[in-house]
């Protein structure tokens, strides 16, 4: 790449404990975050009964309401993060989200259960942009790694948390605790579970208001603000490969993640509990030992070989995640679970080091969208596709349901391999630019 890596000077950079506070709150943000994206989870049946609704009514509620229209709105957010004050807009996005969850619990009918849903998704596609944003210019070059695995494990805990919290509230009000509360005493238990959920929320915006915006750096003059194609357009060598590798990496994500607990019902004839139980802790126990070594190991990285060390890493986790999607196919269990716990694991150092190394590879005025665009490569790919040809192949190459662990393979492993190929080329290209 052309484009000088600035390296800002030390007294531009915030007091560490600063740094880390507003690592805290965006981790809060997150969490709150997540849990609202899946709270639904637990609430299907009694959602389906009071508005006389279907599974697949039901499904555009959990799926394509919320996901498209997140994607739709990361673009343009991504590239206003850009241009305001962030800590302003994440505070912002994180009110109305809140206000959304509350308009859930209270919808009169489902085309206003659907509306209040895509307001969640609008707003909270300005947590992402903002956060790396703000993060990168709170950290040295060789600390930002491990300050976004941090944040990024809030992506692997809010959604187990918003289930369970769910659960928990749902059950809670079912024997009545919620009856003596003013305003939502005489709601139904799942708008209560809804409405608790949007007044908890609220103490994202209230922990982002703490915060300081940060001072944005390593700014170039010779990248001109409304030149945005331009620039993307001559950095593609190196940040194509990046954003596609990140995103069929996604597609292991979505795809593996999807139906690995399939195999285990299907396969192995394991119980709904017994799946549930061991699927839920290897994947959180993974998902955060990922996020903190993803960061920790593109830091060691960054100081070892530069920006290219980050490439690498990624490199090296893609051709781990290979090893992965081959073992949901293997002849037990446990190397079921096997191949999801080092899935998660390796995946999320991967994404980790990629969404790093592009922020490291963008000048400040393309950060948001830059993570933006990570954002939405990563769903239409991982989302979009993932899920969908697994079952393809299930369905009309194999024809056999309980062969789906062949099917995970036959489908993650190649993304994977040809992720290892993207973050390879894009190092070359940076290595030759240089």
């Amino acid at each position: 790449m052309d484009s000088p890596q600035l390296t800002p000077p030390a007294s531009a950079i915030p007091p560490v404990s600063r740094g880390w506070w507003l690592v805290a709150a965006l981790f809060i943000a997150g969490i709150v975050s997540y849990a609202n994206r899946l709270v639904l989870g637990v609430l299907v049946d009694p959602l389906r009964a009071s508005f006389g609704v279907s599974d697949s009514a039901i499904s555009l509620l959990q799926g394509p309401a919320f996901t498209l229209i997140y994607v739709l709105a990361s673009l343009p957010i991504g590239r206003l993060t850009d241009r305001v004050n962030r800590k302003r807009l994440v505070t912002l996005g994180a009110t109305v989200w809140a206000i959304a969850a509350t308009l859930c619990g209270l919808a009169p009918n489902f085309t206003a259960l659907l509306a209040a849903r895509f307001l969640i998704g609008i707003s909270e596609a300005t947590l992402v942009p903002a956060a790396v944003s703000m993060i990168a210019d709170s950290f040295e070059k060789h600390r930002r790694g491990t300050a976004f695995g941090v944040f990024g494990m809030a992506t692997v805990l809010g959604g187990p948390i918003g289930i369970s919290a769910g659960g928990l509230l749902l059950n809670l009000a079912n024997r009545g605790a919620f009856a003596s509360w003013p305003l939502i005493g005489s709601l139904p238990p799942w708008r209560m579970v809804l409405v608790l959920f949007g007044a908890i929320g609220l103490v994202a915006p209230l922990a982002l208001m703490t915060v300081r915006e940060p001072r944005r750096l390593e700014t170039t003059e010779s990248t001109l603000p409304g030149s945005t194609g331009g620039f993307f357009s001559r950095h593609g060598r190196v940040l194509i490969p990046l954003y596609l590798g990140c995103g069929l990496l996604a597609v292991g994500d979505y795809g593996l993640i999807s139906w690995a607990p399939s195999v285990l019902s299907r396969r192995f004839q394991w119980r709904s509990d017994e799946v549930g139980l061991a699927f839920g802790f290897i994947t959180a126990v993974a998902g955060i030992l990922g996020s903190i070594s993803g960061g920790t190991l593109s830091d060691f990285a960054e100081r070892r070989k530069g920006l290219e060390g980050r490439f690498k890493v990624c490199v090296l986790a893609a051709i781990g995640a290979v090893c992965a999607a081959l073992a949901v196919s293997g002849p037990s269990s446990g190397f079921v679970l096997a191949g999801v716990g080092l899935w998660v694991l390796i995946s999320t150092v991967g994404g980790i080091g990629g969404l790093v190394a592009i922020q490291s590879a963008v000048p400040n005025q393309y950060r948001g969208l830059s993570a933006s665009v990570f954002t939405f490569c990563n769903t239409l790919l991982g989302y979009g596709c993932g899920p969908t040809l697994v079952a393809v192949v299930t369905d009309r190459g194999l024809h056999a349901p309980e062969s789906v662990g062949y099917a995970i393979s036959a489908v993650v492993a190649p993304a994977a391999a040809i992720a290892a190929l993207l973050f390879f080329q894009a190092s070359k290209t940076l290595h030759r630019a240089r």
